[in-house]
């Protein structure tokens, strides 16, 4: 039987306190963004880097499409999950430069599941498999780049040359655009 009334006086009196446990508990951000890192399922065209290995919220993510528009290029994207992971999505954005209709001159990127569409059920992978389809299929219906959404939907041969001059490094209209080749 247990001794409900001494227990609680021992602990008014100090006695047989636990050992209190100096190591941080993990947040709940932290506990799912690693079981998502560990669950990534990357395709051949990307890559993550962890410059703190210590700290899995905030990483980068390379994509070096294979086909497409983009094919020749590589764009270095950072993450930041914050402490409301998964409720909230991560801030994610373009470190490279690129001429491109979804992504403007700051990094932001326009993808419905980083705003409006997130839901706690998608990962890590969602969020790569999104930013990769930008590359393959620009979408000139929603752009944050309006002159390339433009060029895009009135000239495919033009915006494909404006992708390749920039991606080589060099000015798309009165842009520079920094070298980015694979």
């Amino acid at each position: 039987m247990i001794k409900l009334f001494s227990l609680k006086q021992q602990k008014k009196d100090g006695e047989s306190s636990p050992k209190v446990n100096n190591q941080k508990k993990a947040t709940a951000a932290q506990l799912r963004i690693t079981k998502d890192i560990n669950e990534l399922n990357l395709p051949k065209t990307c890559n993550t880097e962890f410059p703190d290995p210590d700290d899995l919220l905030s990483f980068k993510l390379i994509i070096c499409p294979d086909e497409g528009f983009y094919r020749t290029g590589r764009f270095v994207f950072s993450f930041k999950v914050g402490p409301n992971y998964p409720h909230e999505p991560p801030k994610v954005k373009c470190e490279t430069q690129v001429y491109h209709p979804n992504i403007d001159q700051q990094g932001n990127v326009c993808l419905n599941i980083l705003r409006e569409d997130w839901k706690p059920v998608l990962t890590i992978n969602s969020i790569v498999y999104g930013l990769q389809y930008l590359f393959l299929e620009p979408n000139p219906e929603d752009p944050l780049n309006k002159e390339a959404a433009e060029v895009l939907t009135t000239n495919r041969r033009l915006f494909e040359q404006n992708v390749q001059k920039a991606i080589r490094g060099g000015y798309v209209g009165g842009t520079y655009f920094d070298r980015c080749l694979k």
